[in-house]
């Protein structure tokens, strides 16, 4: 053979090789390399996990044979094992293991590519603390540095939020977030929330209805939920009535607002009395006239609703009946009235209880 042979055999060897390594290649990424787990499988990464961790964990939990299988996929992708992302993941059965590998990788946002979003809840929270007991139970952020990150100046100037008002910020209701999501990822998507709600539209409404800030609309809400949190259909009532007070310059004396002055909430007292009025703090509205400081709570956003679509009404009394409803009144006469029914019926309550 010439050496003009010999260079095309060595051609036609060299293809052959390249040609075998590619087969080989396609062959191990195809359905022969697959996890085997016979259902789905749920798994939760509190810190970004190392390709060894990785590995153990998907043997481990019956995903992979072995943590070869794995490990040859990361080195054959050219993958680069610091590169993945905590949180929380589903295995599919038979899923590839090429695809595996890449779905436990930081995409552009920072998160597994293939990682799953959890439920988060987070209602019935007074206070900024609340938040973060809450929130804490739903994500890797603990309740501490959610509520230190909440009430950093740098946080409050950036959203432009004093300590009392920030509350306002939180819209309680059901989102879906990472579960690696981090306080400040949270309080921006809060912060999405918030800015969402507040449309050109309902800021005028707020014009009209008197209040200068959304931050002051929450907080009237806050108050009118406190006062009634069962009938939804008084929100609106309530609402014009505190409105009116304000209007008028008539202190709006509700009761859930000196209460929150007191550390317990006054929790298990069932008669208030005037020495639990009297105390002295910025959120007493038997003391100071206006909308206080901030929110007293998280209200549904459909009491902020009521707030900004509230009733026309001339009302400025309410009292309750003792069967969860109350009874409204224009004049101080009628409150009255309205106050000896309730007396009456509280005294009959009281007797028989």
């Amino acid at each position: 053979m010439g050496k003009k042979g010999i260079i095309i055999a060595l051609v036609a060897l060299v293809g052959i090789a390249v040609y075998m390594g590619r087969h080989k290649i396609k062959a191990f990424f195809s359905s022969g390399s697959r996890t085997t787990n016979g259902m789905e499988v749920k798994l939760l990464f509190r810190e970004d996990p190392s390709a060894t961790f990785l590995a153990k964990t998907l043997v481990e939990n019956g995903i992979l044979s072995t943590e070869k299988q794995f490990l040859d996929a990361i080195a054959d992708g050219n993958v680069d094992s610091t590169k993945f992302a905590a949180g929380k993941y589903i295995i599919l059965t038979g899923t590839k293991i090429p695809e595996l590998v890449d779905g436990f990788m930081k995409g552009e946002n920072g998160h597994g590519k293939a990682e799953q979003k959890v439920r988060v809840l987070f209602n019935r929270c007074e206070v900024i603390a609340d938040i973060g007991s809450n929130i804490s139970k739903c994500i890797l952020a603990d309740s501490a540095s959610l509520v230190d990150y909440i009430l950093d100046p740098k946080t409050l100037q950036k959203y432009d939020f004093t300590a009392e008002q920030i509350p306002a910020l939180f819209i309680p209701k059901e989102y879906e977030m990472y579960f690696d999501t981090d306080p400040a990822e949270f309080v921006e998507i809060m912060a999405a929330e918030f800015r969402a709600y507040w449309t050109a539209e309902r800021r005028e409404k707020l014009r009209k209805v008197g209040l200068t800030s959304p931050s002051q609309a929450v907080t009237l809400a806050s108050i009118v939920y406190m006062e009634q949190s069962r009938v939804p259909e008084e929100w609106p009532i309530i609402a014009k009535l505190y409105l009116n007070r304000i209007k008028q310059g008539i202190p709006l004396q509700a009761d859930p607002t000196f209460k929150f002055c007191w550390p317990d909430r006054l929790k298990g007292v069932e008669r208030l009395m005037d020495k639990h009025r009297d105390k002295d703090c910025p959120y007493n509205t038997y003391i100071y006239r206006g909308i206080p400081p901030g929110p007293i709570c998280l209200p549904p956003y459909k009491v902020v609703d009521a707030v900004l679509n509230p009733a026309d009404v001339n009302y400025i009394f309410l009292c309750g009946d003792g069967t969860g409803h109350h009874n409204f009144a224009t004049t101080n006469e009628q409150h009255n009235k309205n106050v000896a029914i309730y007396k009456k019926w509280l005294k009959e309550y009281l007797k028989n209880k």
